[in-house]
């Protein structure tokens, strides 16, 4: 079989740009004997050619003019790893205009601007490919539009932020917040500016283009409730630990009859639950179906080798399959409403400071009580006079576990702390009794 030479155009080429031309040039001879294709780097967009870079391309590669790369005839494949919204989105909407497959790594962009280019690939017959926007090297994506296309997935639960992972593993290692943000950032697991990763703005990028393809429906970024982890102190890492749990920042998708709930936030993990052993840098994501009960994938959700592994699989996917790759189609079919916010239920940790007093105790269950909020779980320590309660509720709805919260805010009892985090447990709360 003679090979088919396809010139590929890189819309950025910085670590993961790199990346790409690197593995294509090592393992181009592999990707030739299973596809018959032979992927180069023909173009790539940037904005310093003079900028020292990990992989140098070919004389002739880099340009600083987008119209290089977007009005080239010859480049029918292009890559968009430059990130941001602007101008990538306008350079990928003329691409795709033009009936030019796209590959892109750029979760804003596809979690923001998704419909509208997914419109523009369907009327052009183009391909747009996204399985590097989530969690880089898993291949996620693919599993959930091909392999489970017929499971009926109804819950999608997470940790797609390697950062915060990685930070919170170091926590519960015994380092302060401050301490291992700065040994992520001097790793290269943080950015310089690690405001997305630890404000949950990742995460929900992430996790909204997850729920979009695993229900059929969009789930716009507005809809995803994000807390970061910027408030966790390493109390509550030791609260956790000592309930037998993990604390995680956790992505949550759920489909509830045509409803659909998600949000981003810190989470108590069982440790018996496989997310709990999740570690460091890493990823995994746990996908709940009727057909599949339930399937965890797990890997490294972040790099720029990482990243460009995904990045090629996808441009190898789009040679094979151009003119009849089901990803040609948008994953959306249906439209659901959203979930009112305070209707998702689930087992809570509630940690709450009180007088340490007789009566107390009593006062707090007939509180909780009242919002049919019951107490799986309670462990008590004093403190000068105060006492720190930390308690594991069976399942409840969020509303009523917030009107319970604010209502014990109001007792003369209270000394300033009550709050809520989610729990998961594979064994369930009556493994608490």
């Amino acid at each position: 079989m003679q090979s088919v030479d396809v010139p590929v155009g890189l819309l950025g080429y910085g670590t993961v740009g790199a990346a790409v031309a690197r593995l294509l040039a090592e393992q181009g001879d592999e990707i030739e004997r299973a596809t018959g294709h032979r992927l180069r780097i023909a173009r790539a967009l940037v904005r310093d050619p003079a900028k020292e870079r990990s992989f140098e391309p070919e004389p002739g590669v880099l340009t600083t003019e987008p119209g290089d790369v977007l009005d080239d005839p010859s480049l029918r494949l292009v890559a968009e790893v430059m990130g941001g919204v602007e101008p990538a989105g306008s350079y990928v909407g003329a691409l795709l205009a033009s009936g030019r497959s796209v590959v892109t790594a750029n979760k804003q962009l596809v979690a923001r601007r998704g419909a509208e280019l997914f419109a523009t690939a369907a009327s052009s017959g183009a391909q747009l490919r996204f399985e590097a926007s989530v969690c880089a090297a898993i291949p996620v994506i693919k599993a959930l539009r091909e392999a489970l296309v017929v499971t009926n997935v109804h819950r999608v639960l997470g940790i797609v932020n390697g950062t915060t992972n990685f930070i919170l593993s170091a926590m519960d290692e015994g380092r302060s917040y401050d301490d291992a943000l700065a040994e992520a950032q001097r790793l290269g697991y943080a950015e310089a500016d690690p405001t997305d990763d630890v404000t949950g703005l990742d995460a929900a990028a992430k996790i909204a283009i997850l729920a979009t393809v695993a229900f059929g429906s969009r789930v716009p970024l507005d809809w995803v409730e994000a807390t970061g982890i910027e408030a966790v102190r390493r109390e509550h890492v030791e609260a956790a630990r000592a309930l037998d749990m993990r604390l995680k920042l956790l992505a949550r998708a759920t489909l509830a009859g045509e409803r659909v709930d998600v949000r981003v936030g810190p989470a108590l993990v069982d440790v018996h639950h496989p997310l709990a052993t999740v570690e460091g840098p890493f990823n995994a994501v746990m996908l709940q179906g009727d057909a599949i009960r339930e399937i965890t994938l797990e890997g490294p959700g972040a790099g720029g080798v990482e990243t460009a592994s995904a990045v090629i699989a996808d441009l190898v996917s789009i040679v094979g399959t151009t003119g009849t790759g089901f990803l040609q189609n948008d994953p959306v079919w249906r439209e659901l409403e959203r979930m009112p916010p305070g209707d998702l239920a689930s087992p809570w940790y509630l940690r709450l400071r009180v007088d340490d007093r007789a009566g107390v105790l009593a006062r707090l269950a007939h509180e909780l009580a009242a919002e049919d909020v019951s107490v799986a779980r309670l462990v008590q320590q004093p403190a000068d006079g105060e006492a720190l309660l930390h308690v594991v509720t069976h399942e409840a709805p969020a509303g009523r576990v917030e009107a319970a919260l604010a209502s014990i805010r109001g007792l003369p009892e209270w000394r300033g702390e009550a709050s809520a985090l989610p729990v998961v447990s594979e064994r369930g709360v009556d493994g608490f009794r």
